[in-house]
């Protein structure tokens, strides 16, 4: 069977479309490429949102959200609750902003069109089936925590997957808290039909098992059947197969195919 991701449909395309302009904070952004909106089910079938904070150069490739490298270990994180399939994948911004902004970006998150906008959006995926949201770092838990809607809907706030600091011990320390959220999670969503419930929490550092390639159900039709799976490049101590070359980051991605022989 062929599977990819057919779009948003019409409520969503709307608002989308409805996002608040971004041209008078367009300096802490890389504004030019466009915004990117999500990955994974919006027909209200998503047991869980995973919210982040902005899109990398792989999501501009795909138009989707979390399909780097950062996107295949929150996959992996998916597939140790027992989800294949109901979820879904925001950011706090659309837009992706330049690191060393975060600061600012902080500030941002929280301006009333950017949250109104950003809370509609969470409200229109909170349907029955939601039992929580993961809010990976610190933009992601701001804009989290500004929606005022959450009701029952649990609240799990940690390290964000492209998380750094620290070193190795950095690293166990958010993997640490990684196996926190994975066994609450556990005990709080029903696992997708054929779903695996036995894979091994993390380690001190993460291990190739611990990520998941991106499943072609999230992907738009047409990209390469390797596109959401960086295995290779990781091999290669290499992370990613779409990076922003400096000095002209805010016009020019390069995108590497793997070499399979």
């Amino acid at each position: 069977m062929i599977q990819f991701d057919k779009g948003p449909g019409a409520a969503f395309a709307k608002h989308f479309a409805a996002l608040p302009d971004y041209d008078a904070i367009k300096e802490h952004f890389w504004y030019d490429w466009g915004p990117v909106f999500y990955r994974g089910r919006l027909d209200g079938s998503a047991k869980i949102i995973c919210v982040a904070s902005d899109p990398g150069p792989t999501e501009r490739i795909a138009g989707r959200t979390l399909v780097g490298n950062a996107g295949q270990r929150v996959q992996g994180f998916l597939h140790k609750i027992g989800l294949t399939e109901s979820y879904v994948c925001l950011n706090g911004f659309a837009y992706a902003l330049f690191p060393s902004h975060l600061s600012q970006g902080l500030k941002l998150i929280s301006q009333p069109e950017q949250t109104a906008w950003r809370n509609k959006l969470f409200n229109m995926l909170k349907k029955p089936p939601l039992k929580a949201v993961v809010a990976f770092g610190a933009v992601a838990q701001k804009a989290v925590q500004l929606w005022d809607n959450k009701g029952a809907v649990q609240v799990f706030e940690t390290y964000h997957p492209s998380y750094h600091s620290g070193g190795a011990a950095g690293e166990k320390k958010m993997l640490a808290d990684w196996n926190r959220v994975v066994t609450a999670l556990r005990e709080l969503i029903t696992p997708d039909a054929g779903a695996s419930t036995t894979l091994p929490l993390y380690g001190s550092r993460f291990a190739e098992q611990d990520y998941a390639a991106i499943p072609r159900i999230d992907l738009p039709f047409g990209l390469p059947e390797w596109f959401g799976n960086d295995a290779f490049f990781r091999k290669k101590r290499g992370m990613n197969s779409v990076s922003r070359p400096s000095p002209d980051d805010r016009h020019t991605l390069l995108w590497k195919a793997p070499k399979f022989n």
